[in-house]
């Protein structure tokens, strides 16, 4: 089984995307696959981000850094990254066991952070919303698993 945990920072607010990404995961679950969507937002990060951008960012990685094993093949969502097409999406996620997406929070993601994990990409050249992000890359997911395992739900 492969397990992806997607983790990001945002308000808890439930909403349709939620249910969205849970619709996906439960796809992916056909494939032995399983997708989790983790916030860690939290009263320590709320606080710094009253503060400025460094310290707010600062506080993403160290929330990060604690739920993240060292084994796990890291990827950081950050809008100067690479952008990929499915097709190389897909192989990016191939013949990994573990697999940890980072959404940062209002302020982005911290620069050493960024380099520190394995790869980073772009969703688009557009900034979304966190529940737009989630969704993307939930759809994305799914759709990367479908290409490798020749599932015609991509055409």
């Amino acid at each position: 089984m492969i397990k992806i945990s997607v983790y990001y920072i945002a308000k808890n607010n439930k909403d349709l995307s939620d249910s969205l990404c849970e619709e996906f995961a439960a796809l992916c679950s056909t494939f032995n696959i399983k997708v989790e969507f983790i916030n860690l937002f939290s009263k320590q990060i709320k606080e710094s981000q009253k503060q400025e951008t460094l310290e707010a960012q600062k506080s993403y990685t160290q929330a990060f850094l604690k739920v993240t094993k060292q084994n796990t093949y890291r990827i950081a969502l950050t809008p100067n990254a690479k952008t990929l097409d499915s097709f190389a999406f897909a192989r990016l996620l191939q013949d990994k066991g573990e697999i940890a997406f980072f959404i940062g929070g209002a302020y982005g993601l911290e620069d050493t952070f960024v380099k520190n994990c394995n790869t980073q990409i772009a969703l688009s050249p557009l900034t979304f919303s966190h529940k737009v992000a989630k969704v993307v890359l939930s759809e994305q997911i799914y759709r990367a698993f479908c290409l490798l395992n020749n599932h015609p739900y991509h055409k």
